[in-house]
């Protein structure tokens, strides 16, 4: 068998090491202990350092030492075990102010993800839509999806149509009113639940004026309030309604007519 050959440095950890291993908690000088234990000159070195150490602690310290100095300050303290940290008050509180950040953190981006375009609108048509009562609205019973030419022959507002999921249910009116950026926006409450129905424009990129766009729909809910939107044609559809997103749910969920 061939003789161990140690590195310069695990030769310079080895001559750091402690006699005793359970004092060693670094995996280098670890690994360097492991190589030397199988090196007579290391077993020759351990055994003249512990032969040293007996006889250094059997001298007895005079008494005038320890008067001046107490003999526990030559004895290293006992390590605490972890469920001592544990339960330091200190530690808990770092604890749980890192846990409470990582959690706001995680649901700051839980709700940057499910942000879209025109978030901002629907939340205030949502405020609209609580204040809003049935009396205020011009009187048209229909079916929703015949809207789509109401609006264009009076109001002039162009793809301002109710998508299929809702275009069955029936109205009780209507208006078009200009919101507080001076958009049109189409309003029309429904028979069904109360809802409100909110038709406007699609936000648009400041360089190049075009409609930014997504798929599918998307909730949001705000004060006992829930809505729906989706975007086509450069026009926000909302269904909004009082209650939770849950109620809106079958409607979005079922197969188009």
């Amino acid at each position: 068998m061939s003789a161990v050959q140690l590195s310069r440095k695990e030769k310079m950890l080895v001559h750091c090491a402690p006699i005793r291993e359970e004092r060693v908690d670094d995996r280098a000088l670890r690994m360097a202990l492991h190589r030397a234990c199988k090196t007579e000159a290391f077993a020759i070195q351990q055994d003249f350092d512990k032969a040293a150490t007996a006889l250094v602690q059997a001298i007895p310290i005079p008494q005038e030492i320890t008067d001046w100095i107490p003999t526990d300050t030559f004895i290293a303290p006992t390590r605490r075990p972890w469920k001592n940290y544990a339960q330091n008050p200190a530690f808990l509180a770092t604890g749980i102010a890192v846990l409470v950040i990582a959690v706001v953190a995680i649901f700051q981006l839980v709700e940057r993800m499910n942000r879209f375009p025109g978030e901002p609108t629907a939340r205030r048509l949502l405020t609209t839509a609580s204040s809003t009562r049935a009396m205020m609205l011009d009187p048209v019973k229909t079916d929703a999806g015949a809207l789509g030419d109401f609006f264009f022959m009076k109001h002039r507002l162009v793809h301002y149509d109710v998508p299929p999921e809702f275009a069955e249910l029936k109205t009780l009116g209507c208006r078009v009113f200009d919101d507080e950026e001076g958009q049109r926006v189409g309003q029309v409450w429904v028979v069904e639940k109360k809802m409100q129905f909110f038709l406007f424009p699609a936000e648009r990129d400041p360089k190049t004026g075009k409609a930014r766009e997504f798929s599918g729909w998307r909730s949001i809910e705000q004060e006992r309030w829930a809505g729906v939107v989706k975007e086509q044609n450069g026009v926000c559809f909302m269904a909004a309604v009082h209650g939770s997103a849950k109620d809106l749910a079958p409607y979005i969920s079922k197969p188009k007519g």
